[in-house]
């Protein structure tokens, strides 16, 4: 028996909510709710990840609409004021993260805060609002991969049957990319969670760590869809594009069509690969140059603040951005703590 869900949670008279809006709504909330504990440990006030997700959700709208648009251009070019009619479809994850990155760096800056330090803590954020924003996919039908049987959906991939019910779509089903990129992501936010407690981590180097980790999975999981945006480039480019996707296939997996959007060039699959070099190279970079000389676990201060006073393990004094020496039995490096309120340099 097939089970096909809603896309309208509920309704109150001539106004519907939909469970696409409810899910990205819960995805942007835990996204918050990771980021204010982490902050905690820095002495960062919630109210200031609450500000940033009024400024960081409206710029990933746009940025998102924006560059939807941009590589469907010859759709709205008659019609160019249907580019702002956003609640007709047509919205791009990627677009949504540099429009996000873009506005929360303009607003780290006018509050003082170094951009890298406060995106380490927003990572663990992005990728869970990512796994979870996915299902809003699921819920619509849409950006799944391309046919299979019925069988790998129940037999190979052993998926309950409400899933395998939502994945068919005319009478066929389809390859649930939405679930696989959902899963790899759950995995990356268990990996940054590991990796921001390590001592070896500098400054920055757990947000380019998340492009690394998202890169890899969109480009082997968007190779199976059907709805990639794409474009015409040269044979040399299409052929690498495929040739590094060649593992998929000695896996038993086929390409997605691209005959609904053209080209010969998956564009989130280029991107992709070009984050996860830039992610590297930047690394690499700012290490050498000793742009990230501070490390993760180091206090974080604003622009211009005075040092303030800290409890290092050994109960002594410590200046601000200054490693402890110290570790506890258990042979990790304690964390430093706030003097008491009545000091008047004290960081908040």
């Amino acid at each position: 028996m097939l089970f096909t869900m809603s896309t309208i949670a509920f309704s109150i008279g001539p106004i519907s909510v939909h469970w696409y809006g409810i899910i990205l709504g819960l995805a942007a909330l835990t996204g918050l709710m990771l980021a204010v504990q982490e902050g905690k440990r820095f002495g960062i006030p919630s109210d200031f990840f609450m500000d940033m997700l009024l400024v960081g959700v409206p710029s990933a709208i746009i940025g998102a609409r924006i560059y939807y648009v941009a590589f469907q251009w010859e759709d709205y070019k008659d019609n160019p004021i249907t580019a702002l009619y956003i609640w007709q479809g047509g919205i791009a994850i990627y677009g949504a993260l540099i429009g996000a990155i873009i506005g929360a760096g303009i607003y780290f800056r006018r509050k003082g805060y170094s951009f890298w330090r406060i995106a380490d803590i927003c990572a663990p954020g992005l990728i869970i609002g990512q796994a979870i924003g996915r299902w809003g996919n699921f819920i619509n039908k849409e950006a799944h991969g391309g046919p299979v049987d019925v069988a790998f959906l129940s037999n190979n991939l052993h998926l309950p049957s409400w899933i395998v019910s939502q994945m068919q779509i005319n009478g066929t089903y389809y390859h649930p990319t939405f679930l696989y990129e959902s899963l790899w992501n759950i995995v990356g936010l268990l990996v940054l969670f590991v990796l921001r407690r390590q001592p070896f981590l500098r400054a920055g180097e757990l947000f380019l760590s998340y492009f690394v980790w998202y890169g890899i999975g969109r480009f082997f999981i968007e190779g199976l869809r059907t709805d990639s945006l794409g474009f015409t480039g040269p044979d040399w480019l299409a052929a690498l594009m495929n040739g590094l996707w060649s593992p998929m296939t000695l896996l038993g997996f086929t390409a997605g069509d691209m005959s609904m959007n053209g080209g010969n060039v998956r564009i989130s699959q280029m991107l992709a690969v070009l984050f996860v070099i830039g992610a590297i190279v930047l690394m690499i970079i700012r290490r050498v140059t000793g742009a990230s000389a501070a490390k993760y676990a180091d206090p974080i201060r604003r622009r211009g603040e005075a040092p303030a006073h800290e409890v290092g393990a050994d109960g002594g004094t410590l200046e601000a951005g200054v490693n402890p020496t110290g570790a506890n039995k258990a042979g990790k490096t304690d964390y430093y703590t706030k003097e008491p309120d009545h000091d008047p340099n004290r960081t908040v």
